[in-house]
């Protein structure tokens, strides 16, 4: 047995949770690899099914030599938690999105940056969305 068989079951607990928090009032910030549509349209839908704005957001990092720098480089907070290796994320199945989204480049900038765009795409969808308590 894997020492953190996640797979499909983490992602159907992650939308049953995320369903639970935005029914609360609370907000939901996924973040997780999402090559696939049927899991991006999931995520999507878990808002939609609660009334409330969604903001999706792809983060890509277009440099590759600084992309695999960064895979060899980084370190796990979670014991026994296998990282993919560079050659199995290179390799793994994308499917390239079919609807608007803001996309984060990552590529030659710090964190700080990044996160404030995101930021502020985040704000810009709450304003232009009604709130589902009005």
């Amino acid at each position: 047995m894997e020492p953190h068989p996640v797979g499909p079951a983490g992602y159907v607990v992650g939308y049953a949770l995320a369903g639970e928090h935005l029914g609360q009032g609370l907000t939901v910030i996924a973040e997780c690899v999402n090559p696939l549509a049927v899991t991006r349209d999931a995520w999507r839908d878990v808002a939609v099914r609660a009334g409330v704005p969604v903001t999706e957001v792809e983060v890509v990092c277009s440099d590759p030599v600084e992309h695999e720098r960064r895979v060899a480089t980084r370190s796990v907070d979670i014991p026994g938690l296998p990282l993919p290796t560079w050659a199995e994320i290179v390799n793994r199945e994308y499917e390239p999105w079919d609807r608007d989204r803001f996309v984060v480049d990552t590529a030659g900038r710090d964190v700080a940056d990044c996160l404030t765009d995101v930021l502020r795409a985040i704000g810009q969808v709450a304003v232009a969305a009604p709130s589902r308590r009005d």
